[in-house]
């Protein structure tokens, strides 16, 4: 696994720490129990139940590395903190489709955060490529795979969580 820092928000590392203590506190025991059950219906070798739970138990044991290796790698930016005119990582922005005039509301987050439907786009996806160094009124390039598409900053904001009602 990388040594590099993962920029992510107060909030996303909040929720990676919720989901290790589930791992280890429902999930894990959960898979124990299982393969405890398992092995009491005798001949291992040819026990399904057995093989499933050792599986889902190697599954479990991959994820909990990796969601530790990001915990520990996690660098939290402090969205609250941030103030400007400028895109940056944790920003809110608000932009404008150059062609259908459409408005759509994104933060700027961490790849382990990103969530289009909640509106929060990877720091390292195109738009947000685009869009990083920008301020109100400028005009973003972004390359799709649908061709070039324009988009103007029409706000930039600083607020730790985008609530259910303001998603894009």
């Amino acid at each position: 696994m990388a040594d590099h820092r993962m920029p992510i928000t107060k909030s996303g590392l909040e929720r990676l720490k919720q989901e290790l203590k589930r791992l280890k506190g429902v999930e894990r025991p959960k898979i124990v129990k299982e393969i405890a059950e398992a092995r009491s219906h005798g001949d291992l070798s040819e026990n399904a139940e057995y093989h499933a739970a050792k599986d889902k138990q190697s599954h479990l044991e991959g994820r909990l590395l990796q969601v530790e290796d990001w915990i520990a790698r996690a660098e939290v930016i402090d969205v609250s903190k941030l103030k400007g005119d400028r895109v940056v990582f944790g920003a809110t922005v608000t932009i404008s489709d150059g062609e259908s005039g459409d408005e759509v509301r994104y933060q700027v987050v961490g790849e382990l955060e990103a969530d289009l439907k909640k509106g929060k786009i990877s720091v390292t996806s195109p738009i947000a490529r685009a869009l990083i160094g920008k301020q109100e009124g400028d005009v973003a390039m972004v390359h799709s795979p649908g061709g070039e598409r324009e988009y103007e900053v029409v706000s930039v904001e600083f607020i730790e969580e985008l609530s259910a009602g303001d998603e894009a």
